[in-house]
């Protein structure tokens, strides 16, 4: 079996993260957000504008057509813990999200749609190692 995912982008979200490479010119970056004032959404960034370190988990590094770079995607170490058995789809839908993210000016937000691993995905991704925003590597017991 080819290892699952933990992260892609619905065809929706594609279209505006072209848009937002349009627009902005520069690389981005993801961060789920686990509340707070945004509530819990993915958060799309500059790349390297929003700071992660040994706190936060990178959780895929995507690969979109159309955008020059790979889409790091994190959330913090305490929320993977709830959700590591879960493959996160990010999808994008009108509305307002935050503020602090960049297709808020665009009438859209991007919005997570999740669900639970197969048993084979989940043992398939078991051997795979997870590493921290500062770059060390997970360690699980």
């Amino acid at each position: 079996m080819t290892t699952p995912l933990r992260v892609e982008f619905s065809e929706n979200a594609v279209e505006l993260l072209r848009k937002l490479q349009a627009t902005h010119g520069h690389a981005f970056m993801f961060h789920q957000s686990g509340g707070c004032c945004d509530g819990s959404a993915p958060m799309c960034y500059p790349a390297g504008e929003f700071r992660v370190g040994p706190s936060d988990v990178l959780l895929e590094n995507v690969i979109v057509d159309g955008i020059n770079e790979p889409i790091p995607f994190y959330m913090s170490l305490e929320q993977f813990e709830y959700w590591r058995h879960t493959h996160l789809t990010i999808d994008a839908v009108p509305g307002r999200g935050s503020g602090f993210s960049l297709e808020s000016p665009e009438g859209m937000r991007f919005l997570t749609r999740s669900r639970m691993f197969s048993d084979e995905e989940f043992h398939a991704l078991d051997s795979e190692p997870i590493f921290r925003g500062d770059g060390s590597r997970l360690t699980t017991s």
